[in-house]
């Protein structure tokens, strides 16, 4: 076999073990690796890469090597959960750089961080005058976390006495024309009132629509493949729109009969959706109105 077959050969198998060990030590962002999981990170791609253009030495040493640079993580990260004293000294602590709205200057050259740094940290967290910081702690991670005074924090509905409904995980729907039938269905709305609603932002069917998704009050987004198409979409007659709001009335029921708990209730909000169900047959032949 040629030089670049066999380059080719340990490049596949080291790309393969570097899969198999990042898989099996697990997933985590770059920004909350510690340090010896960056320097792991480092050797092992090393080791594949010396094992890729080096075929005067073993390909088992180096896998075998690999191994233990990733074995050695794996069980740290155990003892790490079961020790909080080892997990101190492995990752660290959190430093408190701003306390009470005062610089901690004793921690910022421990951290070797200059008051420039700290201003970019600030910035990134929307922060741009210190009056306005009531604590910032740097994370293990190296990550500014900043919490700011309660009277320049934002309003939330919660601080003005204000009662809002919870909000659900949003559902997408629609994805490349391909109506997602479980999530629709797990919002209980039927694809009838979907059509409806996509067509009021331009869409003649699923085809146009790239994404749509659904939010917990019935709110559609969609992006259609045309843009252009939410500009130039024709006008919706009145009584295809009260026919839309009327599936989506449907819909709602139905959401209702979902989420209560009593029995009761679930048969009432059935039951009234089964009978908007009746009238919007009942209309069919009635809808279309006459050209011109």
């Amino acid at each position: 076999m040629t030089d670049l077959g066999h380059v080719f050969i340990r490049g596949a198998i080291g790309f393969l073990l570097l899969f198999l060990l990042a898989r099996l030590m697990g997933k985590k962002h770059i920004t909350d690796m510690t340090y010896y999981e960056y320097i792991v990170g480092i050797a092992i791609g090393s080791l594949a890469a010396e094992m890729t253009f080096s075929p005067h030495v073993r390909m088992s040493n180096f896998v075998f090597g690999m191994f233990i640079w990733a074995l050695f993580p794996m069980i740290t990260s155990k003892l790490e959960l079961k020790s909080f004293l080892f997990r101190t000294i492995a990752e660290g602590k959190p430093t408190v750089l701003i306390e009470n709205g005062k610089i901690n200057e004793a921690n910022l050259r421990k951290e070797e961080l200059t008051v420039d740094e700290l201003m970019i940290h600030l910035r990134q967290n929307g922060v741009f005058k210190l009056a306005d910081v009531e604590s910032a702690v740097m994370e293990k991670s190296g990550l500014v976390s900043v919490m700011k005074k309660s009277d320049v924090a934002p309003l939330t509905p919660k601080d003005a006495g204000i009662v809002v409904a919870q909000e659900h995980q949003p559902q997408v729907v629609i994805v490349d024309g391909n109506v997602m039938e479980k999530s629709l269905l797990q919002y209980g709305y039927t694809k009838e009132w979907l059509r409806a609603e996509v067509a009021k932002q331009g869409a003649n069917d699923f085809s146009d629509v790239f994404l749509a998704q659904i939010d917990s009050t019935g709110a559609v987004y969609v992006d259609l493949y045309n843009d252009k198409q939410h500009v130039d979409a024709p006008k919706i007659t009145k009584k295809l729109f009260v026919v839309a709001q009327m599936k989506q009335l449907q819909a709602d029921l139905r959401q209702f009969a979902m989420q209560t708990k009593q029995t009761a209730a679930k048969d009432v909000y059935q039951q009234q959706a089964t009978q908007i169900d009746k009238w919007i047959k009942e209309l069919s032949p009635h809808i279309v109105e006459p050209p011109g």
